[in-house]
């Protein structure tokens, strides 16, 4: 189970379902929630409206049955934000949108997420989410990242009634999984008490994997994404693997991430 939990907490308009959506998770998780904020000491002018962002959390946080507290760090968010997740299980952000301005920095989900060394959980920029517990669809390619998720997500997949192991175009690879695509990790959640099943599908060539799974994700109804986090970060750039960028340009979903 997760017991730590850190929730960005910014001034942008996503941050109180982001802050729902994390409260909801930690109060079935019996896990303690640190909403994270972080004005940098050379910006003296950002830290009373996060300070009143902080008070909103705790007002928000109030709400539910779970214990909370407020960090506000002098770090610049990215920064702040890995140094809190390495004392957590699972932080929650929200997928950068159009009306973010300044108040969200560019690619901060895909930053903390291959910097942090822990799952990110991203919230989409547009709508609520109030349930993950329904049907989890979970990418499957048999990579390290896709393992590290998996494992990362356990505590939210043993409390959905169905998980979709997804594979796609496994003939297109080689040696990375068995005689039956799937079967394998399906049988690893099985043990773990979850209700999963396997969806193999072959796509065209030209339909981009990351377009196909979110088209998947609709059909099915779902209400988590699970995947593996591709690429490689510097703090001044960044280089996303295909299917990653198209999620995190184009989720409809809450999707957990590991890098």
């Amino acid at each position: 189970m997760y017991k730590t939990i850190v929730v960005h907490v910014d001034g942008t308009p996503q941050c109180r379902e982001r802050i729902a959506l994390a409260a909801l998770v930690a109060q079935h998780q019996q896990a303690h929630l640190v909403g994270a904020a972080a004005a940098p000491a050379a910006l003296p002018d950002a830290r009373r409206p996060l300070q009143e962002a902080l008070e909103r959390f705790e007002a928000q946080a109030r709400t539910f049955d779970v214990s909370y507290e407020t960090r506000l760090g002098e770090q610049e968010a990215v920064a702040n934000l890995t140094l809190q997740a390495r004392h957590a299980d699972l932080v929650v952000l929200s997928q950068g949108g159009p009306d973010n301005g300044a108040a969200q920095p560019a690619h901060l989900p895909e930053q903390v997420a291959l910097h942090a060394g822990r799952p990110v959980l991203i919230m989409p920029h547009i709508g609520s989410c109030a349930h993950l517990d329904r049907h989890a669809l979970v990418a499957w390619d048999g990579s390290r990242a896709a393992t590290r998720a998996i494992g990362d997500a356990l505590p939210l997949l043993r409390a959905s009634k169905l998980v979709t192991v997804a594979v796609f175009n496994p003939e297109r690879e080689y040696g990375v999984h068995g005689a039956q695509p799937g079967a394998d990790i399906a049988l690893y959640l099985a043990r773990h008490g979850i209700q999963v099943e396997v969806l193999r599908q072959t796509t065209p060539p030209d339909l981009p994997v990351g377009e196909a799974l979110l088209s998947l994700a609709a059909n099915l109804q779902a209400d988590l994404f699970v995947m593996g986090a591709y690429g490689h970060a510097r703090w001044n750039e960044i280089l996303l693997g295909g299917v990653t960028r198209t999620l995190l340009r184009s989720m409809t979903l809450p999707v957990l991430m590991s890098h």
